[in-house]
């Protein structure tokens, strides 16, 4: 382009002398930048150790199944090994189940735990550990 970029003042072809303008608008930039960040922002996550009612529950759920499965998966390896029909196939079904139910307990305790070192340390379950642990307590 001829030299009418630097009469009109475009900002594509830089024709501006001062620095009032860019700084006007590298302000205006921070801004825009500022505001689309604002508008990204993720909402504020909760603790890192805590868990929803929903992840606790599919948590509980997968370990009632996967305690189920390992017992029917070894019952019918048995089964298959040793020529029998059902035999090892419900004995170990009812095994895993009770694997299973135990693991959900043992979650359900260790949930019921953090909860109330939460409520005794405002909020913070991680603290009671650390506190316990540098003191030597």
């Amino acid at each position: 382009m001829t030299g009418q970029g630097d009469q009109s003042g475009s900002e594509e072809e830089g024709g501006r002398t001062t620095e009032e303008p860019f700084a006007e608008r590298l302000k205006r930039l921070e801004d825009r930048i500022a505001a689309a960040r604002a508008d990204r922002a993720e909402p504020p996550r909760r603790g890192h150790g805590e868990f929803t009612q929903g992840s606790l529950a599919w948590r509980m759920v997968i370990e009632l199944v996967v305690g189920m499965l390992l017992g029917l998966a070894i019952g019918m390896g048995l089964d298959a090994l040793f020529g029998t029909r059902p035999v090892f196939l419900v004995v170990f079904a009812l095994l895993g189940f009770a694997a299973g139910v135990r693991t959900m307990l043992r979650t359900a305790e260790e949930v019921r735990g953090r909860r109330g070192e939460a409520a005794l340390m405002g909020g913070r379950p991680e603290t009671r550990d650390e506190t316990r642990d540098g003191t030597g307590d």
